[in-house]
Formats: C-alpha cells, structure tokens, sequence
C-alpha cells in the first residue's frame, strides 16, 4: 500500500478530496497530512475523516531531522494541495519525482512565488484570458518549474469575476488531481 502524506496550508478541501477518494482504493492510502498554518482549516476536515494531521514550524520544515525524516517513515508519496511554502531542496532530493503539486492556471502562465488563490484568477482576469485551468506537476527546487503531469482547461468568459474563475478551476481541481495522483502510483 503506497502512503500519501498531504501537505496543506488552508482550508483543505483538495486535501478532504484526495482523502476521500483514496479510502476504498487498495493501491494507496492517506496516511497523514501535515499543515505549516496551525489555524488552518485542514484540521477540522482532517479530525472528521479520522486521518492524522500535524503541524509543522518553519525550522522543522528546514532541518535535515524535522519534516523529512518524517516523509521518509511515513511516505510513499507527497501531495502538495494548497500549500505555500518553496520544497527544501533536500526534500525534493530524496523524493524525486514523487512530488506532486496541483496550480490553478496552466502553466507556465500565472506561476512562481506569489501566484497562489486569488492571486492568479485576478491576474487571470486582469489580461482577459479566454480560458483557464489547472496543472499538475511534479515539484523541483523552483516554484512551479517541475516537469508538467497533466493539464485541463475550462473557457472564461468576459463577465466571469474572479471568483467565478475559481470556482470554474476547483471544479477541475476536484475532478481530476486524485486520479493523475492514483495514474502517478499506478504507473511505478
């Protein structure tokens, strides 16, 4: 069984997604996730589905013996869902290609340090983009550099908000980051 461990530092709802998509599967499991927000949302959704969630400081995240020797008891594989901070490098090193993050434009547009949430469906709509969507990919020691697993669009349209642009893009989030992630495991 291939151990997931989710990281998330808001309110969790790809997070509660995966998790849920992965409870009946036999090939993988959530074993746990881990919030560097200690008043993040992802708690609350994470006590209700009954899979561990853990809260992590920027030195443990850093330290050689904090997070990563952690991941390398309790993960197969790293899911990063709406987490903000850059992978240490040394994190990156030891699970090479087996992280994997989901961002909510089609890369290479609207990514690096900054665009995340809002951020981009504004920037999105500020140059009046005729479509948007979502990306996977795998996760390097750059914001949102590594190589491209999966991408889905949705067409905009000029009335479209922000806000309607996001919902547009969860929809795709929830759709398919769980099973790119399961295709991912399934393939190795």
């Amino acid at each position: 069984m291939n151990r997931i461990v989710i990281f998330a530092s808001g309110s969790g709802s790809n997070a509660e997604n995966i998790i849920n998509y992965f409870k009946s599967s036999n090939d993988a499991i959530v074993s746990h996730v881990l919030s560097n927000n200690a008043n993040a949302k992802v708690f609350d959704r994470c006590k209700r589905l009954n899979v561990p969630c853990t809260y992590f400081s920027k030195d443990e995240f850093l330290k050689e013996e904090g997070v990563l020797s952690f991941l390398k008891e309790k993960a197969d594989y790293i899911v990063l869902a709406g987490f903000l901070w850059k992978i240490p490098s040394q994190i990156v090193s030891v699970f090479a290609n087996k992280i994997i993050n989901i961002h909510p434009a089609l890369l290479p547009k609207y990514g690096g340090k900054g665009m995340y949430g809002m951020h981009v469906h504004k920037a999105v709509k500020e140059n009046n983009e005729k479509e948007t969507g979502i990306t996977i990919h795998f996760v390097n020691e750059h914001y949102d550099e590594g190589a491209i697993i999966f991408q889905a669009q949705t067409p905009l349209s000029k009335e479209d908000s922000p806000e309607q642009i996001a919902q547009k893009v969860h929809a795709l989030e929830y759709e398919h980051f769980p099973r790119e992630i399961e295709k991912i495991i399934m393939e190795r």
